[in-house]
């Protein structure tokens, strides 16, 4: 059983927090226990377990809603202060609550040993000897409730950053199988072929281009972002290939605006659009894994559609968030002085 399934198991996560709750209220029937036999009153075993797991599964009870109060309102939140704030109120209503739901156990459990005592009887004490203990307690659950948390998103994190290295290897590989398609490949060499025969130069381009195309592929960057421009050079490279295979039939025109060249993009995201824009873009192996890579990265942040173009034809439309190369780097460049001053 692997991590993440451990933390996903409901049935086995309400067991060990039942089970938590126990082993405390186990420990303090053996203080309430021992310490009452040396004060010269001494309980029964069944007394001081009955009595501190009464206290305890009270708590378990009252803890439900303390986590959720603890993860609606962080301290890693922009707003922590109003949220501290919260907190110290809240502390003290639950500390209220918790003697109340005590007190109530209390009478049933005076009833079972033949001395029914009221809710004033039960309470009195608990106002007295356990206010400022439970102010303890509930700051102790919502520190072990963001504990648990930040431990949830770092394995989120990493699970979701797995899934990134996945997708990019993938999109690399089905980048050189395209290439490596035995149709594009006997199209390319047979024009390879030809124009050794009419120019010598233009067949020796491209064999280059060919190759550059493939090495590209197979070597291309770990990053899952890489600046436009990177993006676009890949793309010439491949539509080179397809240009001397369809000559005339074939026409391509970029418009792109130079302040966005420095912009990130997913890695090898243009090059599966463009092999499958022949009239009607079918969702196969490249878009369904370019449309998941998009999902990963940028969440709702983006939008992927593609349908019939003003005029004819076949348009797809991908929104990003724009962040500039550029950007980044000054933001790692800051980090990083920031990391490296003496303290």
């Amino acid at each position: 059983m692997t991590r993440g399934t451990f933390i996903q198991n409901r049935p086995l996560r309400w067991a060990l927090v039942f089970l938590f709750w126990t082993l405390i209220g186990l420990s303090f029937a053996s203080q309430f226990y021992l310490s009452s036999y040396k004060a010269a009153r001494p309980v029964t075993w069944g007394q001081a377990v009955s009595w501190s797991l009464g206290d305890w599964y009270v708590w378990a009870a009252v803890s439900l809603p303390i986590v959720q109060l603890a993860r609606r309102f962080r301290f890693d939140d922009v707003k922590w202060l109003r949220n501290v704030g919260i907190h110290l109120v809240a502390s003290a209503v639950f500390s209220l609550g918790y003697m109340t739901l005590r007190a109530w156990v209390g009478q049933l459990q005076s009833l079972t040993v033949g001395k029914p005592a009221s809710f004033a009887e039960t309470f009195n004490p608990l106002l007295v000897k356990t206010f400022h203990f439970n102010l303890l307690i509930y700051w102790v659950i919502v520190s072990v409730s963001h504990t648990f948390d930040y431990y949830r998103q770092v394995q989120e994190r990493e699970l979701r950053a797995a899934e990134l290295e996945k997708r990019l290897a993938q999109a690399r590989l089905q980048a050189l199988q395209m290439q490596l398609n035995p149709h594009f490949l006997f199209n390319t060499l047979h024009a390879i072929s030809s124009l050794m025969h009419k120019e010598v130069e233009a067949a020796d381009r491209m064999i280059t281009r060919l190759s550059d195309l493939l090495r590209y592929a197979l070597e291309s960057t770990d990053a899952q972002e890489v600046p436009l421009r990177q993006e676009l050079d890949f793309l010439e490279r491949y539509l080179e290939i397809e240009q001397t295979r369809f000559g005339d039939r074939l026409a391509v025109r970029m418009d792109v605006a130079p302040d966005t060249l420095d912009a990130l993009v997913p890695n090898l995201v243009l090059q599966p659009l463009v092999e499958n824009a022949n009239g009607k873009l079918e969702e196969g192996v490249g878009l369904s894994n370019t449309r998941a890579r998009l999902e990963q990265l940028y969440g709702e942040k983006h939008s992927f559609a593609f349908g019939e173009a003003p005029g004819g034809g076949l348009a797809v439309r991908l929104e990003l968030p724009f962040r500039a190369l550029k950007d980044t780097q000054t933001l790692r460049s800051a980090t990083g002085q920031l990391a490296s001053q003496p303290k």
